[in-house]
């Protein structure tokens, strides 16, 4: 343990997680197509604000990565133009034919962590992993017209988005705090639509009340706090 405690090294990052909704559905030849197609989607919309895919360190797994960007990365325009970019990349796979639609639920969040022999290891990569796996974050994608269900952890929108470099407008995003294995994580979802979307004003699409009673839809009243349990926490 000596050992650990003087060659680790602790630094903050930016985290980003990405999922594929209904992977599991898919049989393998799909499986393998909508792995090819998400690579190629997140590959355009890393160029598209200047990044190389190639130099993130990755944590893969059959339906989507978990990625920690290099040190020095500016985070606004991956909270912004990033995600606007995905998706637009996804909407060109989309208009191709397929048995299957891919659409993807994205967290983003920056914060401490030590690189592990399994992956990063430290708060940032919990937290990142809470917040893709919120049930809030996957009722957006009930929306038919939305390709990705984005989420930005609490701190990242006070420190990014709301200080106007971001490429997505603050009021575009609505508070939520989730429970999870006796935590508790805040992020705010992006319920606006993004550029090409034709979202519904209601994006839970049913009357808000998720499986365990909480009531209000994740596009309700600005600076109201929606409170969910996790229904699916890695």
């Amino acid at each position: 343990m000596r050992g650990i405690e003087t060659t680790a090294r602790l630094d903050y990052r930016l985290l980003l997680a990405v999922d594929i909704q209904k992977y599991s559905r898919r049989d393998a030849r799909d499986q393998l197509a909508a792995q090819h197609q998400l690579a190629e989607a997140l590959d355009r919309a890393a160029r598209g604000i200047g990044l190389d895919r190639a130099r993130w360190d990755k944590q893969v797994g059959g339906d989507g990565e978990l990625a920690t960007l290099p040190t020095g990365t500016d985070p606004a325009p991956v909270a912004g133009g990033f995600v606007i970019g995905l998706a637009e990349a996804l909407r060109e796979v989309n208009r191709r034919p397929g048995r299957h639609r891919l659409r993807v639920r994205l967290a983003l969040h920056y914060g401490t962590l030590t690189a592990g022999p399994f992956g990063p290891a430290g708060d940032a990569p919990i937290v990142v992993q809470r917040l893709l796996d919120a049930a809030p974050l996957r009722r957006l994608l009930d929306d038919d017209a939305r390709d990705v269900a984005y989420v930005v952890s609490d701190s990242l929108y006070e420190d990014v988005v709301q200080t106007g470099f971001c490429a997505l407008a603050p009021g575009a995003f609505q508070p939520m705090k989730i429970t999870a294995k006796g935590a508790a994580f805040r992020g705010h979802l992006l319920t606006g639509a993004l550029p090409g979307d034709a979202v519904r004003a209601d994006p839970a699409g049913r009357d808000g009340t998720d499986a365990g009673g909480a009531a209000g839809p994740p596009g309700g009243p600005p600076g109201r706090v929606l409170t969910f349990p996790v229904l699916a926490a890695r």
